[in-house]
């Protein structure tokens, strides 16, 4: 992957499909059927990556790999299928959240990335601050998912870029 945009890597679960909210009282969203299993997408997601699709170059960063090209952009509205990080079932390093290192295979050190994902962790913020290109993790609520908030935060810095 090559660019000048900034790459931003996009899990699903809990920033897409959200969960853990009070079901008496939901998000905006709808429910969608995904090899068998419900999940509850946010009704603004499509929205919100098809305007920092303007900026960024979109790829997905999830444990449902390219099955997200199955089901997503067309429940996002999103122009075709994204490219996505491949993880090794194997490798689940004790030392490091289970997909950094997919990401740094996927991602050349020198190119800014911001990272979206629920499940962010002190080892993830340990090797955002280490990566030699600017880096910028966003922790979503996983009952709320991406944020206007959160949107306008990942604009403002990959405006800042050099």
């Amino acid at each position: 992957m090559t660019t000048d945009r900034p790459l931003l890597l996009i899990d699903v679960d809990g920033v897409i499909s959200l969960f853990g909210f009070d079901h008496g009282a939901p998000p905006a969203g709808r429910y969608q059927l995904v090899d068998g299993i419900t999940h509850y997408l946010s009704v603004r997601t499509g929205e919100h990556l098809r305007r920092l699709g303007e900026a960024f170059e979109l790829a997905w960063c999830t444990g449902w790999e390219e099955k997200a090209n199955d089901y997503l952009p067309l429940a996002l509205g999103l122009d075709g299928p994204l490219p996505h990080v491949v993880f090794d079932p194997s490798e689940r390093p004790a030392q490091a959240h289970w997909k950094l290192g997919a990401i740094d295979r996927h991602v050349d050190p020198s190119r800014p990335v911001a990272w979206i994902d629920d499940a962010h962790d002190d080892r993830c913020v340990s090797w955002a601050a280490e990566r030699p290109a600017p880096t910028l993790l966003i922790t979503t609520d996983p009952a709320v998912g991406l944020t206007e908030e959160e949107v306008d935060r990942l604009l403002g810095w990959a405006k800042r870029l050099p």
